[in-house]
């Protein structure tokens, strides 16, 4: 039996931990809430920022023209197409796609500049895009909104009145592949009394801001000085 020695046994430090599950947290958090069309996630999202102006909403940039009473900077950020590509190949969206001709794009640099400054951020974003996020940003929490049933979405969909039955019908069937995403989600609200997703909506929130990662990245000199640090793995 041979004795290990500083020879033939490498040094702790040289060896490779596993990552940190809270390196790269900032003081900010970033929400992403997903439903299919018709779920009522623009109303929630609404009412959640009326009550907490604490949380930043995310404005996409596109190349698609403004339609009537759309402003530039509050609905969307209005480019054109080649700028657009000159900003994607700079590397400043967190994710981006093309629909139906028209680039659209979510800022990177935007959302990093704000949760560095501690103030969180929303996106009202489809399940594909939430997937491209959460490769920059693992901590992000995606909250998926689920109708209480289809035929309680097609009741929606139908009242607000904005498209033609042939379209409805595309999006119910659309529908059925979006919510198999939901597993995808950290947490799920079923929107079938406002009042009352509204305040599971609120709940995520609040906890979500009260997660060690959070609290230590906005806390730090008091975690120092309590003499807490953030975990090793081994």
């Amino acid at each position: 039996m041979t004795d290990a020695t500083p020879e033939n046994q490498a040094p702790r430090s040289a060896e490779k931990a596993p990552p940190n599950p809270y390196a790269g947290a900032y003081p900010g958090n970033l929400f992403m809430v997903v439903a299919p069309s018709g779920a009522g996630k623009s109303t929630l999202v609404n009412a959640l920022l009326a009550n907490d102006p604490a949380i930043r909403l995310s404005i996409s940039y596109t190349t698609r023209k403004p339609r009537p009473g759309e402003h530039d900077g509050q609905h969307y950020h209005f480019t054109t197409a080649d700028e657009f590509l000159t900003q994607h190949a700079r590397g400043e969206f967190l994710e981006s796609a093309e629909v139906h001709g028209n680039y659209y794009g979510t800022s990177r640099l935007w959302i990093e500049e704000q949760m560095k400054s501690g103030h969180d951020v929303l996106l009202e974003i489809d399940w594909q895009g939430s997937q491209q996020v959460k490769k920059r940003f693992p901590n992000a929490v995606e909250i998926f909104i689920l109708p209480p049933s289809l035929d309680a979405l097609e009741v929606r969909l139908n009242k607000r009145g904005q498209d033609e039955p042939n379209v409805i019908t595309r999006r119910l069937l659309a529908a059925g592949g979006e919510m198999a995403h939901a597993s995808d989600a950290e947490y799920v609200i079923i929107n079938e009394h406002f009042e009352r997703a509204l305040a599971e909506l609120q709940c995520v929130v609040e906890a979500t801001r009260l997660r060690f990662a959070s609290q230590y990245a906005r806390h730090t000199e008091l975690f120092f000085e309590l003499g807490i640090h953030l975990p090793h793995t081994e």
